[in-house]
């Protein structure tokens, strides 16, 4: 088992990567016996990871990330790095390793204070690890201001240092950054690749890795989620028999509220999670004494915290309704392939009799229609129209589509 292996679907970009870490290592190998550094490198000190929801862009950026900090004797004996068990590998796939920082968005942009701090660890040798890892999950959420901070490191970066950056796209990074990154796009990987990921990795039956897998269309984590998490199968089941209801106003209202409830009741849910956790532990690293007291002077801290919580609420509720959309996306598709004849396997096969009602008493371009308006309602939360609002002209979109 290497960092390699739960890579679904990647394998060209993986042999990438793998001699990338290969080359890395020796750079760092020749530093500290201190002779010169090998010629002709495959490493780089900025990467780009792109490609669609649910290829594993961050997943990949992090196997990458572990494979540089690969501490196992075996690399040294010339291994191969990224063995996955070795402490330098293990900490920077859990998220613990000190010189493997990541950046996410928790709200609808990445601020330039949430940056400042980064960007000046990168100018800073690694304190323990190989090399210094920033690791930005939503480059596509970098405003002017952040990404400008970044640009700035990314020009001039400090020997040991490597930037990792993910987004949808390459056109959704500033061309400037974009342009001292080496470049790679993963692909969408293939249902029947991801449901084995699901069986070897998870324990998950069979039948429902494979079930996962298709509803999803290879997307990793929400199969995951779907596969491993009952509430997560109700909520898909909920927003599979919405089409079904929208026969007048009142329904179509009624069934806005009922998503935008289900996905704060989701970021709720996933916030009482995180949210008691990370206060506690700021709490006891700022000092606090018993009964909850906070030291003079750490109180605004405290305030950060709780503020980048509520961000992070807002994004996640939001995420949970993209994921609804995504669904409702794939149950239109669907329809549309029964009205065209396609021989695209279906996604949604528990819903056969919902899609094969609608397919036959609609035309192939209301379901068009319908798929744009879902498209025009995603749109619209991105600019940050109220989540309810935006719902409502959604459903009342699919009603008269």
């Amino acid at each position: 088992m290497t960092v390699w292996d739960d890579l679904v679907g990647q394998e060209k970009v993986s042999a990438v990567l793998d001699a990338a870490a290969r080359d890395a290592d020796a750079l760092v190998t020749a530093a500290a016996a201190g002779q010169p550094p090998p010629e002709a490198s495959k490493m780089t000190h900025a990467w780009l990871f792109t490609g669609p929801p649910g290829a594993g862009r961050n997943q990949t950026a992090r196997a990458f990330a572990a494979a540089l900090q690969c501490v196992s004797p075996d690399r040294a004996l010339g291994g191969t790095p990224g063995c996955g068990f070795c402490d330098g590998c293990h900490t920077a796939l859990l998220g613990t390793h000190a010189d493997v920082t990541t950046v996410a968005a928790v709200g609808a942009e990445i601020l330039v204070k949430d940056m400042r701090d980064t960007v000046r660890k990168s100018f800073t040798a690694p304190a323990n690890g190989r090399w210094q890892i920033i690791l930005v999950e939503d480059a596509e959420r970098l405003n002017e201001k952040s990404a400008n901070a970044v640009l700035k490191a990314v020009e001039e970066p400090a020997p040991r240092t490597v930037w990792l950056l993910c987004a949808p796209s390459i056109e959704d990074v500033l061309p400037t950054i974009r342009s001292r990154c080496r470049h790679l796009n993963l692909v969408t990987p293939s249902v029947e690749a991801v449901a084995d990921l699901l069986v070897r990795r998870d324990g998950v039956e069979p039948e429902v890795a494979a079930s996962a897998a298709r509803a999803t269309q290879g997307h990793v984590d929400r199969a995951r989620r779907l596969a491993t998490d009952p509430a997560a199968r109700e909520r898909r089941a909920a927003v599979l028999k919405l089409p079904l209801r929208l026969d007048e106003v009142g329904a179509c209202l009624k069934a806005a509220q009922e998503l935008v409830d289900a996905a704060a009741e989701d970021a709720k849910q996933l916030a009482e999670e995180m949210d008691g956790k990370e206060s506690e532990e700021l709490k006891a690293a700022l000092g606090a004494v018993q009964g909850g007291r906070l030291p003079r002077g750490t109180a605004g801290v405290m305030k950060d915290l709780e503020d980048m919580q509520k961000r992070r609420r807002t994004r996640t509720q939001r995420d949970s309704l993209d994921i609804a959309l995504g669904d409702l996306t794939g149950f239109y598709r669907d329809v549309l392939a029964l009205q065209l004849g396609s021989r695209v396997a279906l996604a949604n096969t528990d819903a056969e009799d919902a899609l094969d009602r609608l397919a036959r008493g609609s035309s192939p371009e209301s379901t068009l229609r319908r798929i744009e308006a879902i498209g025009a309602c995603r749109d619209a939360l991105d600019r940050n129209v109220a989540p309810l609002l935006a719902v409502e002209a959604m459903t009342m979109a699919l009603r008269a589509g």
